[in-house]
């Protein structure tokens, strides 16, 4: 394990997320999985260090761990300045909001802040890498989750939309869901 890699485990510990439950695993060990398949995704290392934090300020569906907002400066300067950023648009997103814009695919892309209430311009730089996450993580906690039909639709969008691996690990993760 490298210095770096130790660095993110010990913040977990330290804040007190390494043990907390999550789609059937720890949130660290999805979190870990998350960065893991970006990783194999050849994704770049701003959007993977992102993947391993991307829940951390919670979610709208995941609320089992949040670090506070007040302390983004901390994890801004243990992660760098642009994977922060994704991870807090991450936390932010409005859903629904976010999967209109999906479903849109032309500029401006928006969606709203869940933390300010504020409608957010996002670069396409930042809906890709939304999007990147987006399935990603999915992908990665569906099939324990058992929840095949949330947002099934957008998910598909964004995979569509990304195409190469995306789409490739979508159908091949969504072969598994139940027919019928």
């Amino acid at each position: 394990m490298d210095a770096q890699f130790q660095q993110y485990l010990d913040f977990f510990r330290d804040i007190g997320a390494d043990d907390v439950e999550h789609s059937g695993k720890t949130y660290l060990a999805h979190a870990a999985g998350v960065q893991r398949d970006l990783q194999k995704w050849g994704c770049g290392e701003d959007l993977c260090r992102a993947g391993l934090f991307h829940s951390i300020y919670g979610t709208q569906m995941f609320q089992g761990f949040t670090l506070p907002l007040e302390r983004r400066g901390e994890l801004r300067g243990l992660v760098g300045e642009r994977a922060e950023h994704i991870v807090y648009l991450f936390c932010a997103m409005h859903r629904p909001t976010f999967d209109e814009t999906v479903f849109l695919d032309k500029p401006p892309y928006t969606y709203r802040d869940r933390f300010t209430e504020e409608e957010v311009e996002l670069p396409r730089a930042d809906l890709d890498d939304l999007c990147t996450l987006s399935v990603c993580d999915w992908l990665e906690q569906i099939e324990r989750l058992e929840m095949w039909d949330v947002r099934r639709a957008a998910f598909e969008q964004m995979a569509r939309r990304l195409g190469g691996v995306a789409w490739d690990n979508f159908q091949r993760v969504f072969a598994n869901a139940p027919v019928g």
